[in-house]
């Protein structure tokens, strides 16, 4: 038989477990804790990625750290830290963190900024320091009739309600700049987000263009993998200018655009003046030389005084006249040197008399009468050479960048109404005493109270006028 008092015991019924995870998740991230510490995080990863450089050769970093640190860098993503899977769950983070914070401070005051009739309380304005007063001679009801179309003119919201002796009028202006900071959270989202699309979607890479070539495929700083442009590039020439101590001076490139083999867009570019088409930068950024192959010779007899031009090719043998023997043109070396002496870029080659052995002969080329040194037979200079160049390009897409942008001008904006702008109040009071009228007007404001102050005693000043 079963105890009465058992049918009235109560159960404990469990709660759902979702919605404390849910509260618990929402709290977190509505927390300015979680701001700080994520900040002090990517402070610290960008610290990190300025000291190691990014997107350098394996080699190099082997050479630096040694195998095993780079192993363990490696593992870490730490050579490419800003497209590294942590650093952007650190931003995916900082975006979640920031949004929760806003929509939990605008639920927390939609008292104020969501309501389209606001709530003024007599109260408030009774001991306010900035208010200004005048008497007038005429009853209240007439004044209400006369300040109530120019107080609507001056103000928003603007409302009436009766007093004992009279009436008050409240009215309010720049409620919407309360929302300025808010403006600087979603800006910073947005520079958050444009940098998470570039990195996830966008692409840095580089490629070496000879004059005259075209390529369509460029190579990947943080993978080598090699990528195939929606266009090709042709280098249509190269030119670069040199200081007198001999460093560049500027290096520009003659470049088109080509799409199904028609060129849809030409530029010149230097450093820092880049060509952009379709969303993709293409930036100078580097340049060398290109082994030559030909170059004009002459040969200079020594017995009879003439001289001898011919076109040489690496490789090609090229008989002499006047029986000096054979020729062979094997190299462009570029910093050549001559029994330790640096002579720049040279040809190398091959003479070999008639009967005797064959002698290396270095013809700098930017010294025609060297090889009268040797006091041979024959002296032989490099006529005419053009140095054929490749320019070094960085080609990359930031799909992220124009969110970038809206996010700065947001900022700015945001800013601004957030430092030079307020939400104030007003209220006028108008109470008869005896023959005369009381008129007082006073007013608030979340910040900036001169702008406040000046603007009470012109509303004063204007209603005082008023006929």
């Amino acid at each position: 038989m079963t105890s009465p008092g058992k049918d009235h015991v109560p159960r404990m019924t469990a709660q759902p477990a979702s919605g404390g995870i849910t509260d618990a998740l929402w709290k977190l991230f509505a927390s300015i804790k979680l701001t700080l510490v994520l900040l002090l995080s990517l402070a610290v990863t960008s610290i990190i990625g300025t000291l190691i450089p990014q997107n350098a050769e394996p080699a190099a970093y082997v050479a630096a750290y040694g195998e095993p640190l780079f192993r363990f860098f490696w593992v870490l993503g730490l050579f490419d830290m800003y497209h590294s899977w942590w650093f952007q769950v650190l931003i995916i983070l900082l975006c979640a963190n920031v949004v929760v914070c806003s929509v939990d401070r605008i639920s927390s005051n939609r008292k104020i900024l969501l309501v389209r009739r606001p709530h003024f309380q007599a109260a408030r304005f009774s001991n306010l320091p900035d208010r200004a007063g005048f008497e007038d001679a005429r009853p209240p009801a007439a004044l209400q009739a006369l300040y109530a179309p120019y107080f609507s003119r001056k103000a928003r919201a603007v409302q009436v309600e009766p007093s004992a002796d009279g009436f008050r009028m409240f009215g309010e202006n720049g409620r919407w700049t309360r929302f300025g900071v808010y403006t600087v959270h979603l800006s910073v989202v947005l520079l958050l987000v444009g940098g998470l699309i570039g990195s996830l979607f966008g692409f840095d890479g580089y490629v070496s263009v000879p004059e005259g070539d075209t390529v369509q495929q460029i190579t990947l700083r943080n993978s080598g993998e090699r990528l195939r442009l929606p266009f090709a590039i042709r280098c249509d020439d190269f030119s670069v200018s040199f200081y007198e101590t001999g460093a560049p001076k500027e290096f520009r490139s003659s470049l088109s655009i080509l799409e199904n083999g028609q060129p849809v867009l030409q530029k010149d570019i230097i450093v820092n003046d880049p060509l952009r088409y379709r969303g993709i930068s293409i930036f100078q950024s580097s340049y060398g030389s290109l082994p030559s192959d030909e170059a004009v010779l002459s040969f200079t007899s020594r017995s009879t005084g003439l001289v001898y031009s011919r076109q040489a090719r690496v490789g090609a043998e090229i008989p002499l006249p006047e029986n000096l023997g054979t020729f062979r043109l094997r190299e462009l070396r570029h910093d050549a040197q001559f029994r330790g002496h640096p002579v720049g870029d040279a040809f190398i080659g091959t003479l070999t008399p008639p009967g005797g052995a064959p002698e290396e002969i270095v013809l700098p080329v930017r010294f025609p009468t060297f090889d009268r040194m040797r006091r041979g037979e024959v002296a032989i200079a490099v006529d005419e050479f053009k140095e054929r160049h490749y320019t070094g390009l960085q080609v990359n897409q930031d799909p992220g960048v124009e969110v970038v942008y809206v996010g700065f001008v947001l900022m700015i904006l945001g800013c601004y109404v957030t430092f030079f702008m307020s939400h104030q109040q007003v209220c006028i009071e108008v109470e008869r005493k005896g023959a005369r009228t009381q008129v007082t007007v006073s007013g608030t404001a979340n910040k900036n109270k001169a702008a406040v102050e000046r603007r009470i005693r012109r509303l004063a000043g204007a209603l005082a006028g008023l006929k």
